[in-house]
């Protein structure tokens, strides 16, 4: 695609970066047909081609962006799958990324947006104020109906149908620093602390502890660590963004000098931000090679256990279970097969949907900002799960699960999970309605 940017222009790394992606677009229309938006609502604004147009010609220009562009913009999922198609490989998260940046520096939303992005950022990447606000969103639930009729409050309905009906534990994992190997020591991990996982899904975390210990590996938590950023990154807060990843960097870097073989992910979503940390603070030399080496430790947990190797179960344990393919990890991070290599050898039947490659509709906060078009691709998502007779379904991010278990009567279980069960761990509480005659030695 030709551009126009003059040379004062390109004097800034961000503008030069965006303009190099916009260069590389042919105008092909691959990326419209794996759009979940354009599939959905058919419009060429609502496709990464559309929306490429309307992000050149605002930033080429310096155009102040417009109610129609941000509204455009908005609906964006940054599912990234238009990158998994298309073949000028043209990196469209990066240039999103730029845009949402520029939009929330020069564009005034309506009070209630503002009040809505501003109230997520303070809250979600919080583990404190999270479970205080689940408090609160339980004893606001039975009003959802009515917030649902206003236009203004349905990220506020969104928000509260979203919250669990009961608060998981906190203490089903204790926050340690340390955890030792319970095998013969074969390295030493930082496992991410997170924000909104260990709230919503504790067990997740103290599945990945079993299961790393029990195959040798020190577990480290880094001191100081915080939220990974991806959040706040997603709604444009680029300096918020920023100071979650040099916190996060600085206190990686301090384990990295200790020896480190990893820094492990159970939430792709988080995994696709802190591999790109490198990205982000490249262009500070106090950040730039730290970052880079963050970026290449930082593993999805599957990713990490395919290459560790699993003990073979005794007995296969016959589930066939449906598994959903978070957008961050299929698209972004290239992850698609070792999912579902690990449970196939932990005896596990395996069955994918089809449109995996579509987005459930979470995608970070969009479910809480675009609830009508994530509902859509919801009941989409679950409608291609279900005809797989599946007994359960298996993801690996916190939001996925979410998402698809609000519109799906069937169990939603992290990967790890079931690795931690069919290796020696505990029957996941999510399958107690399964019944126990599968249940792994």
């Amino acid at each position: 695609m030709q551009t126009n940017f003059s040379p004062a222009q390109l004097a800034d790394p961000a503008t030069a970066m965006s303009e190099a992606v916009i260069r590389k677009c042919v105008h092909c229309g691959f990326c419209t047909a794996t759009c979940p938006t354009y599939v959905l609502l058919g419009d060429e604004l609502d496709s990464p081609r559309g929306r490429i147009y309307l992000m050149k010609d605002m930033l080429e220009n310096e155009r102040e962006p417009t109610a129609e562009v941000v509204k455009h913009i908005d609906r964006c999922l940054s599912c990234l799958s238009c990158m998994t198609t298309c073949p000028s490989e043209v990196n469209y998260m990066h240039l999103v990324d730029h845009a949402r940046a520029y939009i929330e520096r020069r564009y005034r939303r309506p009070l209630a947006e503002r009040f809505f992005r501003a109230l997520l950022a303070r809250v979600l990447p919080y583990q404190r104020r999270f479970r205080a606000a689940l408090f609160l969103a339980r004893l606001v639930r039975p009003a959802v109906p009515l917030l649902a009729r206003s236009t203004a409050l349905r990220p506020l309905a969104a928000m509260l149908t979203l919250a669990p009906l009961r608060a998981a534990s906190a203490r089903t994992v204790q926050n340690t620093s340390l955890l030792a190997p319970v095998t013969r020591h074969r390295g030493r991990v930082v496992l991410l602390q997170g924000c909104a996982e260990p709230v919503l899904q504790p067990q997740v975390r103290a599945a990945t502890l079993r299961l790393l210990t029990r195959l040798g590996y020190e577990v480290v938590s880094a001191a100081g660590e915080g939220c990974c950023g991806a959040l706040v990154h997603h709604l444009g807060r680029e300096r918020e963004a920023l100071a979650a990843a040099r916190r996060n960097v600085d206190a990686w870097h301090r384990e990295i000098e200790r020896g480190l073989e990893a820094i492990l992910l159970t939430t792709s979503g988080c995994g696709t931000t802190i591999k790109n940390y490198g990205f982000m603070l490249r262009d500070e030399p106090a950040y730039a090679a730290k970052a880079a080496r963050v970026s290449v430790l930082a593993k999805d947990i599957s990713e990490f256990l395919e290459l560790a190797g699993l003990p073979v179960p005794a007995i296969p344990s016959r589930i066939t279970v449906a598994y959903h393919a978070a957008c961050s990890l299929q698209h972004r991070q290239k992850i698609s097969a070792a999912p579902q290599r690990l449970l196939q050898a932990a005896g596990f039947v395996v069955r994918v949907p089809a449109e995996a490659h579509l987005c459930c509709g979470s995608a970070g906060t969009y479910n809480i900002l675009q609830p009508q078009i994530a509902g859509q691709l919801a009941q989409r998502k679950v409608a291609q799960i279900e005809r797989l007779s599946a007994q359960l379904i298996v993801t690996g991010n916190v939001g996925c699960a979410l998402q698809i278990g609000k519109h799906s009567k069937l169990p939603v279980v992290h990967t790890v999970e079931l690795l931690d069960w069919a290796t020696g761990g505990p029957l996941p509480p999510a399958l107690r309605a399964i019944g126990s005659d599968s249940q792994p030695p």
